[in-house]
């Protein structure tokens, strides 16, 4: 991402005081633009991916899981965490279409890299786009996706299934617009066949 530190904040110090899975949560100690000192939790995260997967009937595959933090099932786009080593974004995003949707994809562009909760996190998603979708076996991995269940939505309905609280996850409706936006761009109607 282009933009880097504030010159006029400095990090002097960071101690790890939890460490988990997938993250570590770490104490920073910080000096603010006059020389203040001041200490912040960090979590560090290794980067997630999330797909918007649109066929060319404008339809939009969906995964609905059951998410720990919030307690209840959450319809999403497939994603995954950047949790293999030295793999790139678009590999991470194509390995977790396929396990979570049963989907390949001809084409996969970047919507977006966003920090998902920078007041706390480092935590970096890359949005992609995936279209030419072509069916394959899905691959489940962990308690949570051998529950879950693989739905599809038109990728016209998005507002309404945002007013009435279908949509609550962040990056699947962040994701759901930019890919209507791209598409409407490329001057099509369609998703690439």
């Amino acid at each position: 991402m282009p933009a880097g530190p504030t010159p006029a904040f400095r990090r002097v110090s960071e101690v790890e005081v939890f460490r988990g899975w997938i993250f570590t949560v770490a104490q920073a100690e910080l000096v603010d633009p006059d020389g203040r000192s001041f200490e912040r939790f960090i979590v560090h995260h290794p980067g997630a991916v999330t797909i918007v997967p649109v066929d060319a009937e404008r339809r939009v595959t969906l995964v609905r899981q059951y998410r720990a933090a919030v307690d209840r099932l959450v319809l999403e786009v497939p994603a995954g965490t950047c949790d293999v080593s030295h793999e790139a974004r678009e590999v991470a995003a194509r390995r977790e279409l396929a396990e979570e949707a049963g989907l390949l994809a001809d084409k996969m562009e970047v919507l977006i890299e966003t920090f998902n909760t920078p007041g706390i996190s480092d935590q970096r998603t890359t949005i992609f786009l995936a279209t030419g979708l072509s069916p394959c076996p899905p691959k489940p991995v962990g308690i949570e996706e051998g529950f879950m269940t693989i739905e599809t939505i038109a990728l016209d309905d998005v507002e309404a299934l945002v007013a009435d609280g279908t949509l609550v996850d962040e990056t699947t409706v962040l994701g759901l617009f930019l890919a209507r936006a791209r598409l409407a761009r490329a001057g099509t109607d369609r998703a690439a066949p």
